[in-house]
């Protein structure tokens, strides 16, 4: 069985390698990268790097020569138009090079009225998978836990969590768990072969109240919750470059539509995964 890995370079991509390793000679694994100069690290793993780039169906279709199985961790734009078009892409060059099943990564905020900018992306791709002749399935993510940690500084001083969702919760996955879940459904194509769609949580959501609390005990410092206007919020962060898009999401949190969790996680990985105070105590250092 040969499996290829897009965006393996990334912060998830790079942990699913490391998992899949861990279950599979490396030898069956083929990572895809638009840059191959930035995986020489896994190359000197002897993890086989091929340039695909989601643009160019041609070099996507010779980067899927001879793999059996694609699991598609998407480009980070904003872009629904862009996302699309990559994922297209990559449909005809799967179907080019043969190759007849996916995993697909994928987002729990992709509901038919969530405000969020790329929930469009989010519910097109199931859809149109689901007319293609493919063993596939769909991996949602809950929100990452792992820009909490480098966030709590600015919350300690904030003293508040000022997501502007009110008294709605969020769900969390951590990127370890998320790869792990990943890579081991890879290697059970049972699960993986019928359409399935998997959401990826831990065990339960928080309101922001919770939230604080879990923050206040694991970093010793009073972190409440104040939430500013969505409008607010998209200025606050307009300097990172993707405030407006960020506020966009939060919306979507307010209406409830960041909440769902299920017990997918244990499921394909046979164990609970990691509650939000375990993973911020293990993460955070002052």
């Amino acid at each position: 069985m040969n499996y290829a890995i897009t965006g393996a370079t990334g912060n998830l991509g790079s942990r699913v390698v490391k998992h899949l390793a861990a279950l599979v000679d490396k030898q069956e694994i083929t990572t895809i990268v638009r840059t191959p100069a930035k995986a020489r690290h896994l190359k000197q793993e002897n993890i086989a790097v091929r340039a695909g780039d989601y643009t160019d169906v041609d070099s996507m279709t010779k980067a899927l020569k001879n793999i059996d199985l694609l699991i598609y961790i998407p480009s980070k734009t904003y872009d629904v138009l862009d996302r699309v078009t990559e994922l297209e892409n990559t449909l005809k060059a799967m179907e080019k090079a043969r190759v007849k099943a996916l995993i697909f990564v994928s987002f729990f905020a992709d509901q038919e009225k969530n405000p969020f900018v790329m929930s469009p992306y989010y519910g097109y791709a199931p859809r149109r998978l689901a007319g293609l002749d493919l063993d596939y399935a769909v991996v949602k993510n809950a929100l990452y836990a792992d820009p909490l940690v480098p966030y709590l500084p600015e919350l300690i001083q904030r003293q508040n969590i000022i997501y502007p969702i009110g008294k709605e919760k969020l769900a969390f996955i951590s990127l370890e768990d998320s790869a792990e879940a990943i890579a081991k459904l890879a290697v059970q194509p049972a699960l993986r072969k019928s359409g399935q769609t998997y959401l990826l949580s831990q065990e339960q959501s928080y309101s922001m109240e919770e939230l604080g609390a879990i923050m206040s005990e694991v970093t010793g410092e009073p972190i409440g919750y104040h939430p500013v206007t969505l409008e607010e919020f998209a200025e606050i962060y307009k300097g990172d470059g993707d405030g407006k898009e960020l506020a966009s999401m939060y919306h979507g949190g307010a209406l409830g539509m960041l909440s769902e969790v299920s017990a997918d996680f244990e499921t394909i990985t046979g164990h609970a995964p990691t509650d939000i105070k375990t993973f911020l105590q293990e993460n955070y250092s002052a």
